[in-house]
C-alpha cells in the first residue's frame, strides 16, 4: 500500500480534536471501499499520509474499534472489519424504533427556543457546502428533536447505535443531502403544527428509507467487485 493510493483528506476545522479528525478520515476511507476488508491499516503510512504523530492515529483505531469498524489483532494492529448488510439493517431497524419513542415523548416539551434553533439548522443543511458540514449539522438536529426525552438507557442505546457509518450516509449516496432535506423540512413543518407523534412517524421513516438505500449501496458494490 502506497501513500498515494491513500489520498486521505484531513478536515483542518478546530471544532474538533485531532483524533476526531483522524478518526472522520479513516472512517471516511474504510466506508468508501478505499481499505478493503481485511486490509491492515499501518500508523506509518497513514501518519504520512495525514502529515500527523502516531499518537492520534491510535486513538483513532480505539475509537474505530468501538465502532466496530476495525480490530486489532495481535502483531498486526488495527484491521478493517467487512461491512455485513445484516448488522446494517438490524442497526437501522432498532434506530427507526428506537428514535420514534424518543422524539414523540421530547416533542412533547418542545419550547419556542427549540423551534428557532430546529428553524436555523434546517436553513444551514439547506445551504451546506460540503457534505461534512452536513453531516454536522444534521446530527445536531437529530439530537434537537430528542432534546427533551428524559429516558437515559433509550438515550445510552440510541447514542450506541449512532456510532460508526449511520450518521455517515451522505458520503456514500448519491442525493442522499436532497432527499433528507425534504424530509427534514417535512419534520419541521410537523414540529410547528405541534404533532409530536406525525414528526416521530417521519423520523422512523426517514431512517428507514436510509438504511434500506445503504444495504442496496453495499450489496451494489459487492456485486460490482465480483464482476471486476
Amino acid at each position: 500500500m502506497t501513500n498515494n493510493r491513500l489520498d486521505l483528506h484531513l478536515d483542518t476545522s478546530n471544532v474538533y480534536s485531532l483524533s476526531d479528525r483522524v478518526c472522520q478520515a479513516l472512517r471516511e476511507a474504510i466506508l468508501k471501499g478505499t481499505f478493503k476488508p481485511g486490509e491492515r491499516l499501518v500508523q506509518e503510512e497513514i501518519a504520512n499520509s495525514l502529515g500527523v504523530s502516531r499518537m492520534p492515529i491510535r486513538e483513532a483505531f480505539r475509537k474505530l474499534e468501538a465502532e466496530e469498524l476495525v480490530h486489532m489483532e495481535p502483531n498486526r494492529g488495527a484491521v478493517v472489519k467487512p461491512l455485513l448488510v445484516e448488522d446494517i439493517e438490524e442497526i437501522y431497524l432498532l434506530r427507526s424504533v428506537l428514535e420514534k419513542m424518543a422524539v414523540a415523548e421530547s416533542l412533547k416539551k418542545i419550547q419556542r427556543q427549540d423551534i428557532i434553533e430546529l428553524e436555523s439548522l434546517v436553513t444551514i443543511m439547506d445551504q451546506a457546502d460540503d457534505v461534512e458540514h452536513f453531516v454536522k449539522t444534521n446530527i445536531e438536529f437529530h439530537r434537537l428533536l430528542m432534546k427533551h426525552c428524559t429516558k437515559r438507557r433509550l438515550l445510552s442505546f440510541i447514542e450506541t447505535l449512532w456510532n460508526g457509518f449511520p450518521q455517515h450516509t451522505p458520503h456514500l449516496l448519491d442525493e442522499q443531502e436532497e432527499m433528507s432535506n425534504e424530509e427534514h423540512h417535512e419534520m419541521l413543518a410537523a414540529v410547528k403544527e405541534n404533532d409530536a407523534d406525525k414528526v416521530a412517524e417521519i423520523v422512523s421513516h426517514h431512517i428507514k428509507r436510509t438504511g434500506d438505500a445503504l444495504v442496496e449501496y453495499i450489496k451494489s458494490n459487492a456485486s460490482e467487485e465480483k464482476r471486476i
